[in-house]
């Protein structure tokens, strides 16, 4: 999940959502104007999204719990300093989900040109659902329509899914490739996923150590869809 250029994205304005919500998450990120914004990005308007996105996941089943702010912290650790204002601006966002399609919006934007780190926030997304072991019909809605508002697919947003959720058993749907594809076609998609999520890889790019769990989590995830797969075929 390479995430080390996140803090080269430009933010821009939130469009569509309450300047009330949007001024308060400033207030809090930025006392006075001259606070740094936290997180992984030089950008504030890039951190209220993400904050306000991932708040906004949690409540989308209708009750933030508390492993779910700990899932959000995990990944998007803030520094010591910074800590109590990101939870300030989380605790405020998770009041409701109202306007978090404007906010998806937003982060699309931003990523319109890098795919893989608009991906590593939908993971991320992802990652909170799953926090509390249930995967609930709200969660899922509100993450299909973040997946639209980012331009994934169907089939993207299954693959996406099989790699946090547990209860679909098709490992062609891990892998993001169809049953009718060739033996050597799976092997190079395997491949390939492998070169993106392997830690080793992550960690010469210079990724934050927070994303390394999920990144090991993800890689289990595809190793064991692609040995069912060649067991499936006799390879």
């Amino acid at each position: 999940m390479p995430w080390e250029r996140i803090k080269k994205i430009v933010g821009r304005r939130t469009a569509g959502r309450s300047a009330t919500e949007i001024g308060a998450l400033r207030a809090i990120l930025e006392p006075g104007g001259g606070g740094r914004p936290p997180l992984a990005s030089n950008s504030s308007a890039f951190t209220i999204a993400v904050i306000a996105l991932s708040a906004k996941m949690a409540k989308a089943d209708g009750v933030a719990v508390r492993i779910e702010a700990e899932v959000f912290n995990h990944i998007f650790r803030a520094p010591p300093a910074e800590a109590a204002k990101v939870k300030a601006a989380y605790d405020r966002a998770k009041a409701d989900t109202a306007g978090f399609e404007s906010y998806a919006d937003q982060i699309a934007s931003m990523m319109a040109t890098d795919a893989e780190r608009k991906r590593d926030v939908f993971e991320a997304l992802f990652a909170i659902a799953a926090a509390d072991g249930i995967f609930h019909g709200d969660e899922e809605a509100y993450l299909k329509v973040v997946a639209d508002r980012f331009g994934y697919t169907a089939g993207e947003y299954r693959a996406i899914r099989a790699l946090f959720v547990h209860d679909e058993s098709d490992p062609y749907v891990v892998l993001g490739i169809g049953r009718d594809a060739d033996d050597d076609a799976i092997k190079r998609r395997y491949r390939s996923l492998v070169r993106v999520h392997h830690p080793d890889g992550l960690t010469a790019r210079g990724v934050p150590q927070e994303f390394l769990d999920i990144a090991n989590r993800t890689l289990a995830t595809i190793n064991a869809a692609y040995d069912e797969v060649r067991r499936e075929r006799g390879l």
